[in-house]
């Protein structure tokens, strides 16, 4: 990656001289600015050493430039190893290079260091690629070897040399593992020098990678190389609740990030009154449930009352200073912040359930759900007292229908019957003809 100045007259760069490798950047994970870069200097007055880092940043290490290469970050470079030679990029050159190797405690003047050999050519980056394609099959192999030989270990990482002449083998173990016979099968069937290289959980974990709970790539695997510890100390400062799954990262131990606010809400905690758990008052004593550090608020509630009550941090020391003297506020509401709300936590919101109309979706759960079925005696008998009891409205009409056929029977009696008449009449008619 190149800034805009970066650019070619002739053979020589410009720009920053880092032949589009850019000293604020590049495509390694573990990227470190250098501040001094632009500082002009003897080219033999520079610090000879250099930070290499091997596999995208999984590995980083200091490295002598005693044949004086001009060497810039972002370069790939030829570095010497215990057997043979290994391949890595420059990730911190010049001062900044002296500071790093203070802080993490190795001696200026040590004459141990390796030295860089040269610059790497094309045919070795080629070689390297070839290494790294095969670290993956490789660690699936060993994996089935060391779970045939019973071994309690997990394989996490597999690392070639450039030069594909050594294999480092990254495990994760709970105690000491005997692996001698494991390393004899490793070496006779991928024919390279073995090392084994035991880590812990967080170290795999920044080899491994992956996505934290924040939908972040993690921190180890991006740009963290020291591991501080962490305890629940530093989450009982930021009132965090002790939930184990909640404050623990993908390597099972604590997340790294409790430390990063830590800072912060130990200078908060200077302000918050200490022995605040109880305040005096003449209704009675107000018990501390809860404090927001950064806001400056104290919670106390109330025996009785189930009401937070936010109270600043300067109320709450005015009222033990009166406690200490033998006064006592008369109620904890004259104490208390009215809590202004947002204008998010304001807006009215419309009621829009009874537009929608669900009268379908009820037609097809009666036709797929039948109604449930009493399960008891007692229920069937209930069901079928109601059924057999008539309502007031059937026992009306039932008398109104009775009314009427009582009507109809009279009226039928009254009537005469025609057709007994007709056939006395027809039967006159033929004895008269006879006569």
């Amino acid at each position: 990656m190149g800034c805009n100045s970066c650019g070619t007259s002739g053979s020589t760069p410009g720009g920053c001289r880092n032949n589009g490798h850019c000293a604020t950047g590049g495509c390694s994970k573990l990227e470190v600015h250098d501040w001094l870069s632009d500082i002009n200097a003897d080219p033999y007055a520079k610090y000879n050493v250099h930070e290499v880092s091997f596999k995208n940043g999984s590995r980083k290490g200091f490295y002598r430039n005693d044949k004086r290469f001009d060497v810039f970050t972002g370069d790939y470079v030829i570095v010497e190893a215990a057997q043979g030679y290994d391949l890595g990029q420059v990730t911190l050159s010049g001062e900044l290079v002296r500071l790093q190797m203070k802080r993490k405690r190795v001696k200026d003047a040590e004459e141990n260091l390796p030295t860089i050999m040269r610059i790497a050519k094309d045919n070795e980056l080629d070689l390297m690629e070839q290494a790294r394609a095969k670290e993956k099959q490789t660690m699936l192999k060993a994996r089935v070897l060391a779970r045939n030989l019973g071994l309690d270990m997990k394989l996490g990482d597999v690392q070639y040399q450039a030069d594909g002449k050594k294999a480092t083998f990254y495990y994760t173990a709970d105690g000491r593992v005997d692996f001698r016979e494991l390393i004899k099968v490793l070496a006779t069937e991928f024919k390279v020098k073995i090392e084994m290289r035991q880590i812990g959980a967080r170290q795999e974990a920044g080899i491994v990678g992956g996505i934290g709970s924040c939908g972040r790539e993690l921190c180890c695997s991006t740009w963290l190389t020291s591991f501080k510890s962490v305890n629940t100390t530093a989450a009982r400062y930021q009132n965090l609740s002790i939930n184990q799954t909640k404050l623990s990262g993908q390597c099972g131990r604590l997340k790294c990030c409790l430390n990063y606010e830590l800072d912060t809400y130990l200078d908060a905690l200077r302000f918050v009154p200490e022995k605040a758990e109880y305040l005096q008052l003449q209704s009675g004593d107000a018990k501390l449930m809860k404090t927001d550090i950064l806001k400056g608020l104290m919670y106390y509630t109330v025996k009785g009352s189930g009401v937070f009550y936010p109270i600043t941090l300067e109320n709450v020391k005015l009222v033990l200073e009166m406690n200490a003297n033998g006064k006592k506020p008369a109620e904890i509401t004259d104490l208390a912040e009215v809590e202004e709300k947002s204008e998010e936590e304001s807006i009215e919101f419309a009621d829009v359930v009874g537009q929608i109309s669900l009268a379908s979706l009820d037609r097809k759960n009666k036709k797929h759900h039948p109604k449930n079925k009493p399960n008891t005696l007692k229920q069937q008998r209930d069901n079928t007292t109601q059924k057999q009891m008539p309502t007031q409205e059937q026992q009306a009409n039932r008398q109104q229908s009775n009314k009427q056929h009582g009507r109809s029977n009279r009226n039928q009696q009254n009537r005469p019957n025609k057709s007994a008449n007709q056939s006395d009449n027809k039967n006159q008619n033929k004895d008269n003809k006879q006569d």
